[in-house]
């Protein structure tokens, strides 16, 4: 009896261990704080920590200084050269600058007690390094009970980057709810490096996804303002992106955003102040109640500090990311291949239409064809179309590409349904049979009604298996049964919250959450069935969202309007999935555009800022001749000659497979440029929208002589040598584009 009794009570008590981390989860609405510690080091940190008793806390690192202020302010400095770059200047003394917390629409600030700070070795995914723990002090209001820990992490590997998280528990003897968490606020005055300039006289990147054709880059204004929403759907459908914001000058840069590997929800407001200085921080809506006792992690936030452009703070963000989970394949070798898209002849392509280009797509060594948007009947169900592509046409159409030597990819929209909701453009919305079937795995909104994603579609929820599984069998049906070669997933972004009651979701944020998943699921099978097929993800006119951004094989420039944002897009994907990543150029025709009303008239031919910048090469003509309503993308006697000239180099050269080279600073180096190295020479493209005349500097060389080539005019530029900074300076003129090809000489 004793025995049993024993047995029960250490039973009884297992589970009592087990259910408490359940219970603490329940109150983690976002990710658990910093990762830290486990075996010891068997070489410590470099970093030194020097913590003075009234503060600050400075941590130092090879190449950057993080000072630690009463308030919370972390002041980020750059060390080069012997100088300590900055563009922080914080409200001194002001509390406003701390990490705070928003209790019943009042701020909850805190000082720090330096008195009490731990410093200690920190271990993890990311290597060595220097953690440091600072209790947080109440300054007001005055009844909610909280006290605060403040833990900042910096790492030996990533010395340009410092990581924190705040963790709040309620000490008093009453609940408390907080509505918003505030970390990483900064206030940046670029007349810190430029006496001459305006405070807010910098350049700045914004990962942001809510609105389409927006610019990515962006020289501040004094009026400027943007709200930077990240990781749930906004208005419109878009939402997601990458959540990272930086400013730069010509000497030094800082960025501000998260580094969790999921698509919580976050702001990163960015805002010239009536003062001229730029306000930046990160909030994350925690809206969660601690019982007392209990406790809050808010997200890890960062703040890194370096010198260059919006490239440097996302290779950071990326490289860390990688550390913490991110697993970013390398991409198929077909990836680099020109590619033709049929969305040229609109959304009632036929297999006529498609197959009738097959000749030109060869004379001019293109291999990829993509059967884009509106094939389909009805979204969701994803069969064919019964008058466009009618019994087994579909399937017959890839064969024969497959027997003239061609790869196809095929036009889908990820977890959209059709709910007899609605239209687009066109096509008015039916009900689509899996919903007949299914209707229980679709997301809901508050009200209990069908959510709405991109293009007013209802959306099944990326958290139920089920739904996953189904996209597993649409991707099995058209990669194996019909025989295509990849996919082209368009129009993708975000998914609503969910408050369907039958998926018992933990937070309606799950949702959100899992919309990876899918996309995992995808491109895993594809892999499977075709190991040199291509998963294209494309986020119609706005940055990608962290959620699927590893899961394929070639990003895209997504619906640029113009050259220059298929240039910078180009630069963010390579920052983002590394210097030999495929990027896709979009249709060569984007790349010059004329605005009336609210669409666009598509009429480019700029080749070059696609090969120049690295990007893969793409175009939309059409062939033979179809008549006067397909004239600005008709294939004349004149375009042919131009596009067969720029296809032909590109497939020389491919250039998106050497290695990006981060040489350029976006903004501040006139001509606008980009370097590539490649097979021991190096590539370089120089673009302006007036007549340049002047030395251009070929950076990144060693010191030497050099043959210098216009490969694109296929004309001998002489020599230059390269001076012991790695920088040759040759004296040129140009209009539109320069491209170089730069060989060492013996």
């Amino acid at each position: 009896m004793v025995a049993r009794k024993r047995r029960m009570v250490a039973l009884c008590l297992m589970m009592v261990l087990a259910f408490l981390p359940m219970a603490c989860s329940k109150l983690q609405k976002s990710p658990p704080q910093i990762e830290t510690v486990k075996p010891q080091p068997t070489k410590p940190s470099a970093i030194n920590v020097d913590v003075k008793g009234g503060g600050p806390v400075t941590l130092t690192t090879s190449a950057a200084e993080f000072e630690v202020t009463p308030d919370g302010y972390v002041h980020a400095l750059l060390l080069e050269d012997g100088k300590r770059l900055s563009l922080d200047e914080p409200n001194v003394g002001s509390p406003s600058d701390s990490n705070f917390v928003r209790v019943a629409g009042k701020d909850v600030n805190f000082t720090l007690d330096f008195q009490q700070a731990q410093v200690r070795e920190a271990i993890g995914k990311m290597g060595v390094g220097k953690r440091v723990e600072i209790p947080e002090r109440q300054l007001g209001p005055s009844g909610t009970g909280l006290q605060a820990v403040l833990a900042l992490e910096v790492y030996d590997n990533f010395p340009n980057i410092l990581l924190s998280a705040v963790e709040y528990k309620n000490t008093g003897t009453t609940e408390v709810k907080i509505d918003q968490s505030v970390n990483q606020r900064r206030r940046l005055n670029a007349r810190l490096i430029e006496a001459k300039a305006h405070p807010y006289e910098m350049w700045s990147f914004h990962g942001a996804s809510y609105d389409w054709g927006k610019d990515d880059v962006v020289k501040l204004t004094p009026a400027f303002s943007q709200p930077n929403i990240m990781g749930e759907m906004v208005k419109g459908g878009y939402g997601g992106g990458i959540p990272v914001v930086a400013f730069w000058t010509r000497q030094v840069g800082e960025a501000v955003g998260h580094v969790e590997t999921i698509p919580i929800s976050a702001a990163i407001p960015a805002k010239v102040a009536a003062d001229g200085r730029v306000d930046t921080e990160v909030d994350y809506a925690a809206n969660i109640t601690l019982k007392p006792g209990e406790t809050y992690s808010t997200p890890r936030s960062f703040v890194s500090v370096f010198a260059g452009d919006f490239y440097e703070p996302l290779r950071i963000w990326s490289s860390v990311l990688q550390k913490e989970g991110w697993d970013l394949p390398k991409p198929s070798s077909e990836a680099y291949n020109v590619s033709w898209c049929g969305w040229g002849y609109q959304e009632n392509v036929t297999p006529a239409q498609m197959l009738g280009t097959i000749p030109k797509l060869k004379e001019m060594g293109i291999k990829w064809v993509t059967l884009d948007d509106r094939w389909f009947d009805v979204y969701g169900d994803w069969n064919p179309r019964p008058d466009t592509f009618p019994g087994d046409s579909i399937k017959k159409m890839v064969d024969d590409f497959h027997k003239e030597g061609m790869l196809a990819q095929i036009w889908w929209l990820p977890l959209a349904v059709e709910d007899g909701q609605g239209r687009y453009e066109s096509h008015k919305y039916e009900v689509s049979k899996i919903a007949q079937e299914h209707p229980e795995w679709l997301v809901l909104d508050k009200n209990g009604k069908h959510a709405r994603m991109t293009r007013g579609l209802a959306v099944l929820c990326p958290a139920v298996p089920e739904v996953r599984a189904y996209h597993k069998q649409l991707t099995e049906k058209f990669i194996r049964d019909w025989g295509f070669d990849g996919s082209k997933l368009d129009n993708i972004y975000s998914v609503p919250e969910c408050y369907n009651p039958a998926h018992h979701h933990k937070s309606p944020q799950d949702s959100v959450n899992a919309m990876g998943d899918i996309y995992k699921e995808i491109f895993q099978t594809t892999r499977v069935l075709k190991p040199q097929s291509v998963t294209q993800s494309c986020p119609c006119g706005t940055p990608p969202s962290l959620a699927w951004l590893p899961f394929m094989d070639q990003a895209v420039t997504a619906d640029p309007v113009g050259a220059v944002q298929v240039r910078r897009r180009i630069k963010m994907y390579k920052a983002l999935l590394g210097p030999e990543s495929a990027v896709y150029g979009d249709h060569v025709e984007l790349s010059a555009m004329t605005k009336v009303g609210t669409d666009y008239i598509e009429h480019g031919d700029d080749f070059a800022s696609t090969i120049g910048a690295g990007g893969v090469v793409g175009t939309k003509f059409v062939w033979p001749d179809p008549g006067p309503k397909f004239k600005d993308v008709n294939l004349t006697a004149a375009k042919e000659e131009r596009w067969k000239k720029w296809i032909g180099l590109y497939n020389e050269k491919m250039l998106s497979k050497g290695e990006f080279r981060d040489l350029y600073v976006t903004g501040y180096d006139t001509p606008e440029a980009y370097a590539i190295a490649k097979d021991g020479k190096m590539y370089y493209a120089f673009f302006t929208s007036t007549d340049w005349k002047g030395a251009v500097e070929l950076r990144g060389l060693k010191p030497g002589k050099y043959r210098v080539s216009d490969y694109s005019e296929s004309k001998d530029l002489g020599t230059v040598d390269a001076a012991a900074d790695g920088v040759a300076k040759l004296p040129t003129e140009f209009k539109d584009h320069l491209l170089l090809e730069v060989s060492p000489q013996p």
